[in-house]
């Protein structure tokens, strides 16, 4: 699992082209921040100056997502779970998320873990980690009635391997809603739904820290999420909570939905290959796009 998981998952410079000779159709965009990383949006069908009130509200839900899954905002639901040890009336959003966790972490053996995070701290600060190490486990998370807890003094959860899936398919589904079918959201994950203007599938592609693209995809009502353990020669930012060190340099997986192709892809960067397309295979319409 990841404390601060950067993503590089790169929109080809195709992807909003207009073929040569055709009539530009209107598409509006949306740029800014979500959950540390650079985040855009493309609504096919309607010009930049009709999307500017539609814009205005995206830009508010997600602040709103970022208050429930921030591991830096001191009043996010994350974090008031992590100061005290539990949360009362959690925002369905949350609770969704704990959801999908847990069925990616029985499915994994355990490898997928959100507890993770006091072992991050403590390796971040050069602190013993043997005691972070007793903090971690799946099992000390307890959801009953809408109040989430922890059963032991001191753990700590970071949702940052798989909360930023569920952002790209909650504004998916915001924008659904409203009328928009045709759209791309890439908050971290990408969900295409839908088509580009030109009326064929939206472009994405797999790509490396350094920008390289190894990959490039086309998607249709379908989501793709890259999980890269380490950047560069700097530590690794996705740790297994058995101990040892990825096994996978760079995952990528497409699925139905982003928390799922999210979580999936976080969790393969800790598995041999072998056990990595087993994990994967009993989500249906899941895939590893990608794993080396």
């Amino acid at each position: 699992m990841t404390q601060t998981r950067r993503r590089f998952l790169a929109i080809s410079a195709a992807a909003l082209a207009v073929p040569m000779g055709a009539q530009a159709a209107p598409v509006a965009h949306w740029r800014g921040r979500a959950l540390g990383a650079d985040a855009s949006i493309a609504l096919a069908g309607i010009s930049q100056i009709e999307a500017r009130p539609l814009l205005a509200r995206l830009a508010k839900e997600l602040d709103r997502l970022e208050g429930i899954f921030s591991l830096y905002r001191p009043d996010s639901a994350l974090a008031r779970l992590n100061r005290t040890g539990r949360l009362d009336q959690a925002p369905p959003e949350f609770l969704s998320v704990l959801g999908h966790c847990e069925a990616i972490h029985h499915a994994s053996g355990g490898v997928f873990d959100p507890t993770i995070q006091p072992l991050w701290q403590a390796m971040a600060r050069g602190e013993d980690t043997a005691r972070a190490r007793a903090l971690v486990g799946w099992s000390g998370v307890q959801v009953s009635d809408g109040t989430v807890s922890f059963k032991r003094p001191g753990m700590a959860m970071t949702l940052n391997g798989i909360a930023q899936g569920k952002i790209t398919d909650h504004i998916a589904g915001w924008l659904a809603a409203r009328g928009f079918s045709d759209v791309l959201v890439n908050t971290g994950e990408i969900a295409a739904r839908g088509r580009r203007a030109q009326g064929d599938a939206w472009h994405a592609g797999i790509a490396v820290s350094d920008g390289r693209i190894l990959r490039r995809l086309e998607l249709s009502n379908r989501a793709l999420a890259t999980s890269e353990p380490r950047i560069g020669t700097g530590a690794a930012h996705i740790l297994d909570p058995r101990g040892g060190s990825a096994s996978q340099s760079l995952v990528s997986v497409s699925a139905p939905r982003a928390v799922l192709a999210d979580g999936l892809s976080t969790a393969c960067c800790l598995m041999p290959q072998v056990h990595a397309h087993g994990l994967v295979s009993r989500f249906e319409g899941a895939a590893i796009e990608w794993l080396a």
